[in-house]
């Protein structure tokens, strides 16, 4: 156990007043803004998008995209346990956000926003893309200070155990003393690691100029595929048929979701002839009438 990590680092940064804060909050808050400077503006902006716009897009995936991520995962880690206990349901200081619930709240938050703005859904898919690959491995780095994701107990020498008593480990999982020292395995850094790798791809594609909705789509499946992979490592969860929950939920995003999605671009996006793409032009902004959000449900 001597090569083990050991992590000692307190989830409360710090107190201001009676209101603790948490590195998981720093963490989030960090992840929005590098996400949105470094991946949402420079994928919009040169694309005829205002900042202002821009700005406006991101206040309301983000607010829609916490409280999608929240309530999904307290659907898959047990909604009837969460009853017992209706204020652990906003307890997000505790760790617990399904970047699931994030992608689907902010799908739908984005068909609005296009269809309101007559701009191309397919072009806030891309830059929701870029800016969900950026800022997820960012706030892992929370959950990492937590300990609130992790897999099985391992000997391995990137194995972490938690020393400091105010680590948010889930039910099942120890802390470590002289006495007794169990690590485990950091799912939560498996993930970051995969969602970089998608981030690559995804710029590489960005580079190639290929077609509007086709950073999205493939961000979409390149995740599933990563949760069906990160998820073997993840203990104390859930499961059906073998699997865990978010598993489930990555294989019916590949087979429905996906599928719906490539359909929905090939009778919109699809169908236009390809051509060069020039930073600062408005041609990726097409007009209402062929545009890819009119292909999707009118939302409330």
């Amino acid at each position: 156990m001597l090569a083990i990590i050991r992590i000692g680092i307190d989830p409360i940064a710090f107190h201001l007043g009676s209101l603790a804060v948490h590195w998981y909050g720093i963490m989030y808050a960090l992840a929005f803004i590098v996400a949105y400077q470094f991946g949402l503006v420079p994928y919009l902006e040169p694309r005829g998008i205002p900042r202002a716009t821009i700005e406006k897009f991101a206040m309301w995936g983000i607010f829609f995209g916490l409280i999608g991520g929240r309530l999904y995962y307290v659907v898959q880690s047990g909604f009837l346990n969460y009853l017992e206990h209706p204020i652990n349901i906003i307890a997000v200081w505790q760790g617990g956000m399904a970047f699931y619930g994030a992608i689907f709240a902010a799908l739908l938050t984005m068909a609005v926003l296009a269809r309101r703005h007559r701009i191309s859904f397919w072009l806030l898919l891309d830059g929701g893309a870029m800016f969900g690959a950026i800022g997820q491995p960012i706030g892992r780095i929370g959950n990492f200070i937590n300990g609130d994701i992790l897999g099985g107990p391992s000997t391995l020498p990137w194995a972490t155990a938690y020393t400091n008593p105010n680590a948010v480990l889930q039910p099942g999982f120890s802390l470590c003393t002289p006495a007794h020292c169990v690590a485990y395995l950091p799912a939560e850094i498996f993930e970051a690691i995969g969602t970089l790798c998608i981030l690559g791809i995804l710029l590489y594609m960005n580079r190639r100029k290929v077609r509007q909705g086709v950073i999205g789509i493939t961000f979409i499946a390149l995740y599933s595929v990563s949760q069906l992979i990160v998820f073997t490592w993840r203990i104390n969860m859930p499961t059906w048929f073998g699997l865990k929950q978010a598993q489930l939920t990555a294989i019916a995003v590949l087979l429905i979701a996906v599928p719906l999605l490539i359909y929905l671009w090939r009778r919109t996006e699809g169908r236009k002839p390809s051509g060069p793409d020039p930073a600062g032009s408005n041609t990726d902004l097409p007009h209402p009438e062929s545009s890819a959000a009119d292909a999707l449900p009118a939302s409330g």
